[in-house]
């Protein structure tokens, strides 16, 4: 299906050079797709962790649920996901109180 663009408020159909670029930039997109991914997951575990940051520090006793909590969130980016499908399953563990 041919591409267009607007100039000059007129749609003109890509060249095949034009179109052959834009080929490869969506491919590079897709290519990326995984590491977007893991990477809003790494983000997004980092600010749970940070949530609980201060249980951590030496004048505190962690929980064993909340040491096996914390632990389970650093373990989240290498529990096998290998797929933008497997990083958008991924459902982090529950904070306990």
């Amino acid at each position: 299906m041919p591409r267009y663009k607007l100039v000059n408020q007129e749609l003109i159909q890509f060249t095949t050079e034009e179109e052959t670029q834009r080929d490869i930039e969506e491919q590079q997109w897709e290519d990326g797709a995984f590491d977007r991914e893991i990477e809003q997951l790494r983000k997004d575990r980092n600010n749970l962790l940070a949530e609980t940051d201060y249980l951590a520090l030496s004048d505190n006793t962690m929980s064993e649920a909340m040491t096996t909590y914390r632990q389970q969130l650093r373990d989240a980016t290498t529990s096998g996901l290998e797929t933008v499908e497997d990083v958008e399953a991924y459902e982090f563990p529950t904070k306990p109180e």
